[in-house]
This record gives C-alpha cells, sequence and structure tokens, in this order.
C-alpha cells in the first residue's frame, strides 16, 4: 500500500495545499473493511483512476458513490467509505477559499455534498483518468493532475481575498487563533469575516477552528499512539481533556478511545499503515 502526500509545483501553491496519492491491490478473497472518516477542515477533488469508492454518511444514513471525480466541501459528519480491491486515488487537497476561487460556487452549497466533479469543471476532466493511468511514475500521475488544474485556473478564476491568506496560515503555524483574531488578520470586522467565511469555506469560522483542532489531534494520537490524551489536548489548543473528548463526541459520535478502535479496524490497518494524514 502507497500512502503519500506531494507539494503543489509552485504554480499551483496559492491554490492547492497538498496533493494525496493512495495506492493498493488487495489479492486476498473478499472486501476491505470501511474506512470511517472523520470531519477535516479541507475541500478536496479526488480522481478515483480504477476502482470506485461507496459512502455513507454517518448521521444522515445518506448512502452515494461510484463516481470517477469527486468534488466535495466541508464535510461535518463521519463517513464510512468502501473502497474496491484495485485501488488508485489522487486527491487534491485545496487551500482554503481556493475552491472557491476556481469555481466561484459559494462553498455552503458544497457542505457535506459527494458531487461529480464532471458537473462542475470542463469536460477535459473526463481524460484525466486515463492519464494517470497511462503514467510510469507518481510523479506523473500528480502531473497529470497539476496540468488539469492549471487549465481549469487559467480559463476562469477569482483573486484572492485576504481571508484566504489569514486561514492558509493555519496549516503553517498550527496554532488555532480566536475568530476575532482570524478577522483582524483578514482586515475585516468579526461579523463581515463570518459572513464572507461561510460563502468561501461553507461552514462558520467557529466550527472550521473545531474541526481543524479534532484534526490535529486525531493525527497526534494516531502518530504518537501511547501519548496520553490530555498531553495531546494541551498541545493542540483544547482547554482541558473534558473539551478534547467534547469536541470528538460532537463530531463523531463517539468517545476519543471509540472512534481510535474504529479507526483501527480501518482498511489502511490491513496494509500495515496508519492515517497520519
Amino acid at each position: 500500500m502507497v500512502l503519500q502526500e506531494y507539494k503543489p509545483s509552485l504554480m499551483l501553491s496559492d491554490f492547492v495545499r497538498t496533493f494525496r496519492l493512495v495506492n493498493f491491490e488487495y489479492k486476498l478473497d473478499g472486501s476491505l473493511p470501511a474506512k470511517a472518516y472523520p470531519p477535516k477542515a479541507e475541500h478536496c477533488l479526488s480522481f478515483y483512476a480504477r476502482d470506485y469508492e461507496t459512502v455513507e454518511y454517518q448521521n444522515s444514513k445518506t448512502k452515494t458513490g461510484n463516481l470517477s471525480t469527486v468534488l466535495f466541501g466541508q464535510q461535518t459528519e463521519v463517513t464510512r467509505r468502501f473502497v474496491g480491491n484495485n485501488f488508485l486515488l489522487i486527491q487534491v487537497v485545496f487551500k482554503p477559499g481556493a475552491l472557491y476561487r476556481i469555481t466561484g460556487i459559494p462553498s455552503n452549497h458544497l457542505t457535506n455534498q459527494y458531487i461529480d466533479a464532471e458537473t462542475v469543471f470542463s469536460k477535459e476532466i473526463k481524460t484525466v483518468n486515463n492519464k494517470i493511468n497511462e503514467c510510469k511514475s507518481f510523479l506523473q500521475m500528480i502531473a497529470a493532475v497539476e496540468s488539469f488544474l492549471m487549465n481549469e485556473i487559467k480559463q476562469k478564476s477569482y483573486a484572492v481575498n485576504a481571508l484566504d491568506i489569514a486561514t492558509s496560515s493555519l496549516f503553517s503555524t498550527g496554532v488555532i487563533p480566536t475568530v476575532d483574531v482570524l478577522a483582524k488578520n483578514s482586515f475585516q470586522s468579526t461579523r463581515n469575516f463570518e459572513r464572507h467565511f461561510s460563502q468561501r469555506m461553507g461552514v462558520s469560522p467557529k466550527f472550521f477552528l473545531k474541526v481543524f483542532r479534532f484534526e490535529n489531534a486525531f493525527r497526534m494520537k494516531n502518530i504518537n499512539p501511547k501519548l496520553d490524551w490530555l498531553s495531546i489536548a494541551l498541545n493542540c489548543g483544547f482547554y482541558d481533556h473534558q473539551h478534547l473528548v467534547k469536541d470528538y463526541k460532537n463530531l463523531t459520535g463517539f468517545s476519543p478511545n471509540h472512534f481510535h478502535e474504529i479507526d483501527d479496524n480501518g482498511p489502511d490497518r490491513v496494509f500495515g499503515e496508519i492515517d497520519t494524514y
């Protein structure tokens, strides 16, 4: 199994935070277990070059999937994802506000949505998966996706907003500011910032920061499974252990220990890998 991240080229660095690549071939009888994905502070475009996936939303019980290219905005609930045995995924993780800049679609229309990307982007998107499968290396695959994105941006893109820059800084510093601080860094009043943030990110800034903080804790536990929860809570910007427990239950429906027990049974663990993205 291959789980890798790739930095975008300089030309795409204003729009893309990272590229994720997942590749495996499961040769044993039967199917792989489902993967429970908690909410993450991100908008993504996914290319399924081989087998597709099916998705079930934990709270709404909505079922979808079997698409070759998928666009999704901010997710606010756990999704259970079932994948095929011959799997190659390249996922574009956009910087905050970048998806809005490329598509012009208010991001609150994309929240908890799993959309056929062919209905949003140009017809050239239909050729990308074929190009990925023709590549001789993972780097060539990433380059094929980058070429498509650069053409899309050249055809239509909107100006960057100070809000996007301020929010993107979260991923480089890891510091959890208040909404007021983010608004100040965006040169906006808190009220205007909250309105514009919802348009560009699909959720309130308060909720986004909660997801960002939770995501840091989730990743830290997977990287350091023996680390106690109080240490994780204090390192990730929670007030205390109970604050962390409350956010875990709010975002996943489970206590921290219970949700990580579920994560331990994911398909990545079958291959001896750990989700640290």
